[in-house]
């Protein structure tokens, strides 16, 4: 079955790909939750006439590319996303994220693909690799900020991510096992008396029967 991916989904594709899949996969998963829709003749028709639009302000040249590269590094992206108090994204700012940003304020059209990042999972400033033309390679500053706020300087960033480090292994250390209790002279002296106390019982209860 082929469906048009909505969002980026792992080990499938990115948004705006026209992929094929099981069935059943894209009617209990994808179409469920809006990742995907069926690709009709119209909507894939649709897509392709904007990608051949975009794709006049792609490089097709070195010397574009040059200039391309140019405005890039004087290009800063900013994205402010919901994030925890450790600095971790609820969700991630991806290739695709990335590309639809410099679209929307630079009017450059950057192949996904040619996006050199892993989905960006942190908040933080981030020197994104794109591959504008062979052997044209730029990186464009990008930050990453908590929705509503500021970002931490590096070093907060750094202590940030240290605790959510810390946090994750002492989750994953299994707990210790509870260790053998040792009667001390105390607890013994105890026992002792208790033991005496039931004897003395057993001997009172012998004499009456006698």
């Amino acid at each position: 079955m082929e469906v048009i991916l909505l969002e980026d989904v792992d080990k499938v594709g990115l948004r705006g790909d026209v992929v094929s899949v099981a069935r059943g996969y894209a009617r209990n998963f994808l179409l469920p939750r809006r990742l995907a829709e069926v690709a009709s003749d119209a909507r894939v028709a649709e897509l392709r006439k904007r990608e051949a639009q975009r794709a006049r302000h792609e490089a097709s040249n070195a010397e574009q590319a040059e200039a391309i590269a140019k405005t890039l590094r004087e290009t800063v992206l900013r994205f402010e996303v919901k994030a925890g108090p450790t600095g971790a994204l609820f969700g991630s700012v991806t290739p695709t994220n990335i590309a639809d940003e410099i679209w929307r304020t630079r009017k450059i059209r950057v192949d996904r693909r040619r996006i050199d990042l892993d989905n960006i999972k942190r908040i933080g400033r981030y020197d994104v690799p794109i591959d504008v033309f062979q052997d044209v390679r730029v990186e464009v500053k990008t930050l990453v900020v908590p929705e509503g706020g500021e970002l931490p300087s590096d070093e907060e960033l750094e202590a940030m991510e240290a605790a959510e480090i810390a946090e994750q292994k002492a989750a994953a250390e299994p707990s210790a096992p509870d260790e053998e209790f040792e009667p001390g002279p105390a607890e013994r002296a105890v026992e002792s008396e208790s033991d005496d106390f039931d004897t003395d019982v057993e001997v009172a209860a012998e004499e009456q029967e006698l």
